[in-house]
């Protein structure tokens, strides 16, 4: 499987509107969570956020919110960000713009959020213009350091290790609360937040703010 841990920096300069990474003048990384939520693994997340003292925002599946409420709602209870994922996690690259602008519309619904992640991060410029068409509040957030928590053939520690060697302060950290994830994320995610605790450094959540549908 080939992927980017870092992203190179002429990736994020060819789409300088969407979010890499943010600047700050403390030292801080942003914690990300993918494809929830999930009865089990979301819990152990939130578990360890609040273990360090951190937060980080939730890019939420639609039909995964409408089937466990109560652990989406969790996330709000705990002071955590959300954002848009899509209603099925769909491929931007393989199915129609209707269709995926539809797709992320009915998300929209049941997450109110102006942050969207695309699954994957598959989308086009002209895919994002279609979205921001009906959701003109819409900003796209991708990555800084992509953990590899859903790489299969990566080992706990390896996975660890990338995320540590990798991020700096301002990264966008990518993590996945998912049952394809959950092996290397319950080995890396409580060495990653017990490091950057012991740095010093800030965990934050990304500022979102709700949207007009």
């Amino acid at each position: 499987m080939m992927y980017w841990t870092r992203t190179p920096f002429w990736i994020k300069s060819m789409f300088p509107n969407w979010i890499w990474d943010v600047k700050e003048a403390q030292p801080a990384v942003y914690l990300t969570f993918d494809d929830g939520p999930h009865p089990e693994i979301t819990p152990f997340v939130l578990e360890q956020l609040r273990k360090y003292h951190a937060h980080a925002t939730f890019f939420c599946i639609g039909h995964r919110v409408v089937k466990y409420p109560d652990v989406y709602q969790q996330i709000f209870i705990e002071e955590h960000s959300i954002g848009n994922h899509t209603y099925d996690h769909l491929d931007g690259w393989n199915v129609s713009a209707q269709k995926y602008v539809d797709n992320v519309m009915l998300a929209a619904v049941h997450i109110n959020s102006h942050l969207f992640r695309p699954p994957y991060g598959h989308i086009t410029p002209w895919l994002y213009r279609k979205i921001k068409q009906q959701l003109p509040e819409m900003r796209v957030v991708m990555w800084d350091v992509l953990s590899g928590d859903f790489d299969t053939s990566l080992s706990p520690q390896d996975c660890t290790e990338k995320v540590l060697f990798k991020t700096r302060p301002g990264s966008v950290i990518v993590f996945h609360d998912s049952e394809k994830a959950r092996p290397r994320l319950e080995y890396t995610l409580p060495r990653v937040l017990a490091y950057f605790e012991k740095k010093g450094w800030a965990m934050k959540a990304l500022p979102y703010q709700k949207i007009s549908l």
